[in-house]
């Protein structure tokens, strides 16, 4: 075999490999580009970059976007030299990150394939030594290629994948992620689950048990706090981490732990979860900065749950230093309880909306601008 037909060889098969990796990654992140956005938040804040905050989310689509859309291009052969120039510097630029992820600035998770496969920063890295010298085989082959001239076909395929990559991205963004990876996915049975512990005559784990891990955006550091501690509802001042229960108790424990509502008159998590049927949550960010239409949907939302002698609740980080009910653009007022931010977002994927619970069972989630399809 002639060396130039081994790197033909070569360089196709690294081509379909490098170019599904791509597509799978930049897919799973950019139909969830909520999820995203909170990791690029943890790294702006590892690194002390926290002024870059307000642009996670638009560097989360464009990310996961040209990612996704990068796979498409190599697997489709379109201006193959181009995009192995980009997957080379991207692939370089990656590999150094988790390497310092790894070893001198720590994370949990790369976040490299979002919440839909979780590697390790070593694993991680790995990986990125397997993918990077096979994006330089490609890089190799197509060296000799013209970047910037193409052909029409190529221009309408450039096109295309360019709106199905940020189309995508945006969708999620304005609705809902398309695949949920994460607890709190639709279907989620809550109640259940704590149920089947109850059943087992195992004892209800006492809440000074749960230890909530945060990192400090400021300084990178981790802390260590009881679920009665109220430091750690400074959304600006903490991110949380995980949240570990010493005894080992069952999963339901850890996911009711993370799940924490309270007010000043104590914690009302499992009064919630386990109340039988429906619970309209109303998820709010920042009361100062909600929306007159979206409020006037969360006001329909309102209307309905007394329609229907169901309870309705809200939700938000922001702190509630006495027992606080707000009205939604004139309706009648909604008792509010606190929840982590970025619990908040891990559940909903968006500033604001709905979470509706039938017997402890997510029945349904929506953006605030999507309520409007609940009819």
């Amino acid at each position: 075999m002639s060396r130039s037909k081994g790197l033909k060889i070569a360089s196709n098969i690294c081509t379909i490999i490098v170019g599904l990796v791509f597509i799978f990654s930049g897919f799973v992140k950019v139909i969830d580009p909520w999820g995203t956005a909170l990791k690029v938040n943890e790294y702006l804040s590892i690194y002390g970059m926290e002024w870059l905050t307000p642009a996670s989310m638009t560097f989360s689509i464009w990310l996961c976007g040209a990612e996704l859309m990068m796979g498409l291009m190599l697997l489709f052969r379109v201006r193959t030299r181009l995009i192995s120039i980009f997957a080379l510097v991207s692939m370089s630029f990656f590999t150094v990150l988790t390497f310092l992820s790894a070893t001198w600035i720590p994370v949990e998770d790369c976040g490299c394939f979002g919440d839909a496969l979780k590697l390790t920063p070593w694993e991680t890295f790995f990986k990125n030594l397997i993918i990077l010298p096979m994006v330089v085989v490609i890089w190799y082959r197509y060296r000799p290629d013209k970047i910037l001239v193409f052909k029409r076909i190529e221009l309408v395929l450039t096109c295309l994948f360019f709106t199905i990559a940020m189309g995508l991205g945006a969708y999620c963004y304005y609705h809902k992620p398309l695949v949920d990876f994460l607890p709190y996915k639709k279907g989620a049975n809550l109640y259940a689950m704590i149920q089947s512990q109850h059943d087992t005559g195992s004892e209800a784990v006492s809440e000074e048990e749960y230890v909530l891990i945060y990192r400090n955006r400021r300084t990178g550091k981790l802390r260590e706090f009881s679920i009665d501690d109220k430091e750690w509802q400074n959304d600006k001042k903490w991110e949380w981490v995980e949240t570990r229960v010493d005894n080992e108790a069952p999963t339901v424990q850890t996911l009711v732990s993370e799940f924490s509502l309270s007010d000043v008159e104590g914690n009302v998590t499992e009064e919630i979860l386990t109340r039988p049927g429906r619970v309209y949550m109303i998820c709010v960010t920042n009361f100062s900065k909600l929306r007159k239409r979206c409020a006037a949907r969360l006001r329909s939302v309102v209307e309905r749950a007394e329609a229907e002698g169901a309870l309705v609740v809200c939700l938000t980080p922001q702190p509630l230093r006495y027992v606080t009910r707000y009205s939604f653009d004139g309706s009648d007022e909604v008792r509010c309880y606190n929840i982590d931010a970025t619990v908040m977002k891990t559940m909903l994927r968006a500033e604001n909306g709905l979470v509706v619970l039938n017997d402890g069972v997510i029945e349904e989630k929506y953006n605030c601008r999507s309520i409007d399809f609940m009819e």
